[in-house]
C-alpha cells in the first residue's frame, strides 16, 4: 500500500463535497478519479496533498516516498529557462557531477594516503552516479521536454514568458524527471497536443512508481489505468480495469441496483396487497397472519432507489432543410502569418452526411483552417466552395461568439427573439441552467458552462453543416457522451477539430491530418488512422528510434569509461612518478651521507672502509642514473 483514504468526507459550507470516501493504491498501480464537473475529484487530490484538510476521516502515505503533484493550473516563477528549470528536477545529480570534477582535478595534486582516501571517496560516489544513471542525465531531460511538445529552440525561452499552459507542461517535465514514488495528476493532458499525450501515455504506461490520475481523456485512461475510483454523488465506487471496464462494469452495477431496487418494489406492493386482503376477511386467524406478514415486512432491509447525477442535459441536433451532396471543395488552400506558412496547396472535399475530424500537432493550422472556411480569416490562395444549401452552424472553442455583458437569458433570446419566455428556459434548462441560472452573465460562466450555452445556440441553429473547434473541451465525460449520442444521429454534415482520441473514434467516419504542411486522408475511425498511419510511417519503425537512443545511451557511458581509462592512466603516471622521484631523493641522500662520511678523519686513513664505500657509491650512482632516465620517460609521455 502506498496510498490509503479513508472514509474522507468534505463540505464546503451546506454544499456536501464528499461522504466517506474511501479508496487505496498500491505500489507500481495506476489509477483514475473520474467523475462529473463537481463532483469534488480535485477536492480530493488537494485533501490527498494535505492542501485541504477534510471535515472527517484520514489519509495514509507509505513512509519515506515521494510524491509529485501537478495541479490543473499550475503557475512556475522562475527566472531559469525551459531547459534550467526542467534540469533542476536533476540538481542532485549535478551537483555529484560536479563534485566528481573537482575530485578529478585535485587528484594530479595529491599523493599518498590522501590521494588513496580522495580515490575511495570518488569511486564510491562515482558508483552512486552511475547507479543513478547520471550520464544520461543531460539527454533525458532534453527527451521529457521534446515528448512534452517543446521544440530546441524553446529550450532557451525564460519561464516568465510562457503562457500558463507551457509552464503547466514545463512543470510537468520537471515532475516526470524526478519520478517520483507517487505521481499525483490533474488533468495532466489539458494542454498537449495528440503527440504529447501520445508520448505521456508511453511514459506513464512504463512508470515503475504508482500513478493517480485526474482525467476525461477516456483514450488516455485506457491506455494507462488498471484501476478506476467514480466519485458519484458524493460517494466513491472502485472497479477495477481500465475507463472502458470501468463504463461496461458500471452500467451494469446500475441497471442490478435498478432491478434489485424494482423487485423489492414489486415484493412490498404485493405483501402489502395480501396484508390488505387478509384483514378484509375479518376473522381472527386472517388478522393474525396479516400481522405476521406485517412484522416480516417491517424488518425487510429496504434498499434505497439508486440515484443518478444529473446527466439529463439534451442535444438534439437536426438540419432545417438538407443540404446539396456536395458540401464543401477546397483547392489549393495557402496560409501564412508572415515567416511562418502553416500549409500550402491543400485540396480536398467533404460530402453530404460526413462527420470529418481534423487533427495534427499544436501550431499546425487547425483552428485556422476552420476560420478560412468560415470566411473569419483571408485565404493567402485558394479557393472555398460550399454546396447548395449549405448552412454553416459554428463552435468556436474561445466561445468569442458569446456576449461577457449578456445573461444566459439574453444571450439565447436576443439571437431568437420569436422564442417565448417559456421556450428560452426549456431550452436552457436542456442543457442544465435552471431558475435563476438564466440570469447569470456570460462573463462569469467557466468554460464548461460557456460551453453548454454554446452547445444550445448550435442545437438551435438549425444547421446542416456543423464546423466544430474543440466542442468537449471543459466537457466532462457524461456530456462529451451525450454530445457524442447528438452527432452520431444528426443527419447533417460535421467537420471537428479536436484532441479527444476517445471522441473521435465515437463519431467520425474520416480524419484529415494536418501535418507536413499538407493533409492525409484516412477514411475510418481514430484507431483505423493509427492503424495506416503506422503502416504510412514504417520506414522509421520505433525499433529504429530505440537503437537511436540506446546508441546515444551507449555513446555517453562510453565517454565516461574513456575519461574514467584516462584519469586512472593519469594517476598511474602521476604515482610513478612521484615513486620515482622519491627513489631520486633516497639515493641522493644516501651518496650526500656516504660523501661526508669519507672525509671524516678517521675514514680517511681506513683504506677497507673507504673501499667498502667506494662500492656503494658506484652502485647507488648506477641506480641514480637509472632513475633519472625512468623519470624523463615518465614525463615525456602523453
Amino acid at each position: 500500500m502506498i496510498l490509503d483514504c479513508q472514509n474522507i468526507s468534505m463540505a464546503f459550507g451546506t454544499d456536501e463535497i464528499l461522504n466517506n470516501v474511501s479508496f487505496r493504491l498500491n505500489e507500481h498501480e495506476k489509477a483514475a478519479i473520474v467523475g462529473m464537473n463537481g463532483a469534488g475529484k480535485s477536492t480530493l487530490l488537494k485533501i490527498i496533498m494535505k492542501e485541504l484538510a477534510p471535515d472527517s476521516g484520514e489519509v495514509i502515505l507509505a513512509k519515506n516516498i515521494s510524491v509529485g503533484y501537478l495541479a490543473q493550473y499550475q503557475d512556475v516563477s522562475s527566472g531559469r529557462t525551459i531547459y534550467e528549470e526542467a534540469l533542476s528536477a536533476k540538481e542532485d545529480l549535478i551537483q555529484m557531477e560536479q563534485k566528481l570534477r573537482e575530485m578529478e582535478q585535485a587528484m594530479p595534486h595529491l599523493s599518498g594516503e590522501e590521494l588513496e582516501r580522495l580515490l575511495e571517496k570518488y569511486n564510491r560516489m562515482h558508483h552512486e552516479f552511475e547507479l543513478q544513471d547520471g550520464y544520461a542525465c543531460r539527454s533525458e531531460v532534453t527527451g521529457v521536454i521534446r515528448g512534452l511538445g517543446f521544440s530546441e529552440e524553446d529550450f532557451s525561452h525564460p519561464i516568465s514568458k510562457l503562457s500558463g499552459g507551457q509552464k503547466t507542461r514545463v512543470f510537468l517535465s520537471k515532475l516526470l524527471v524526478k519520478k517520483p514514488d507517487l505521481l499525483i495528476l490533474d488533468e495532466p493532458t489539458n494542454h498537449l497536443d495528440m503527440s504529447s499525450i501520445a508520448w505521456l501515455e508511453t511514459f506513464l504506461a512504463n512508470y515503475k512508481g504508482a500513478v493517480l490520475i485526474v482525467s476525461h481523456d477516456r483514450y488516455f485512461l485506457d491506455k494507462i489505468v488498471t484501476k478506476v475510483a467514480e466519485l458519484s454523488i458524493h460517494q466513491c465506487t472502485v472497479f477495477s480495469g481500465n475507463y472502458s471496464d470501468y463504463a461496461k462494469k458500471k452500467e451494469m452495477l446500475r441497471e442490478a441496483q435498478l432491478k434489485a431496487w424494482q423487485n423489492q418494489q414489486q415484493e412490498i406492493k404485493h405483501q402489502e396487497e395480501v396484508i390488505a386482503k387478509l384483514k378484509s376477511f375479518n376473522r381472527e386467524k386472517s388478522i393474525k397472519r396479516a400481522e405476521s406478514r406485517e412484522k416480516l415486512l417491517d424488518k425487510m432491509e429496504r434498499l434505497d432507489k439508486p440515484q443518478k447525477e444529473r446527466t439529463d442535459m439534451k442535444i438534439t441536433l437536426q438540419p432545417n432543410i438538407i443540404s446539396g451532396n456536395d458540401v464543401l471543395a477546397a483547392e489549393g488552400l495557402s496560409k501564412s502569418f508572415g515567416d511562418n506558412r502553416l500549409f500550402s496547396d491543400i485540396s480536398f472535399e467533404i460530402k453530404r452526411g460526413e462527420r470529418v475530424a481534423l487533427i495534427g500537432d499544436n501550431g499546425t493550422g487547425k483552428t485556422t483552417m476552420l476560420k478560412l472556411i468560415t470566411q473569419m480569416l483571408p485565404l493567402d490562395a485558394g479557393k472555398i466552395t460550399l454546396g447548395t444549401n449549405v448552412h454553416i452552424g459554428y463552435y468556436d472553442q474561445e466561445h468569442q461568439a458569446l456576449c461577457k455583458e449578456k445573461t444566459l437569458f439574453e444571450e439565447i433570446s436576443d439571437a431568437w427573439p420569436n422564442l417565448t419566455n417559456t421556450k428560452v428556459r426549456n431550452v436552457l434548462a436542456a442543457f442544465l441552467f435552471t431558475d435563476d441560472d438564466v440570469f447569470k452573465k456570460i462573463g462569469d460562466l467557466s468554460g464548461g458552462e460557456k460551453g453548454r450555452v454554446s452547445l444550445a445556440k448550435l442545437m438551435l441553429s438549425k444547421a446542416n453543416f456543423l464546423i466544430l473547434d474543440e466542442p468537449t473541451n471543459h466537457l466532462d465525460i457524461t456530456s462529451k457522451e451525450i454530445l457524442e449520442s447528438a452527432l452520431s444521429r444528426y443527419t447533417g454534415t460535421v467537420l471537428f477539430v479536436s484532441h479527444d482520441r476517445y471522441f473521435i473514434n465515437k463519431t467520425a467516419t474520416r480524419i484529415l491530418d494536418l501535418t507536413g504542411q499538407t493533409l492525409i486522408n484516412y477514411i475510418g475511425d481514430y484507431d483505423y488512422y493509427l492503424e495506416k498511419r503506422d503502416e504510412l510511417t514504417q520506414a522509421i519503425p520505433a525499433a529504429v528510434k530505440q537503437t537511436e537512443t540506446a546508441d546515444k545511451r551507449d555513446s555517453a557511458k562510453q565517454e565516461w569509461k574513456q575519461k574514467k581509462e584516462e584519469l586512472a592512466r593519469e594517476r598511474k603516471k602521476a604515482a610513478a612518478l612521484k615513486r620515482t622521484e622519491d627513489a631520486i631523493a633516497d639515493r641522493e641522500a644516501q651518496i650526500k651521507s656516504l660523501q661526508e662520511e669519507m672525509n671524516r678523519p678517521e675514514v680517511a686513513t681506513d683504506a677497507a672502509r673507504l673501499a667498502d664505500i667506494d662500492i656503494q657509491l658506484t652502485e647507488l650512482n648506477q641506480e641514480l642514473d637509472g632513475l633519472y632516465e625512468t623519470w624523463e620517460e615518465l614525463a615525456q609521455e602523453d
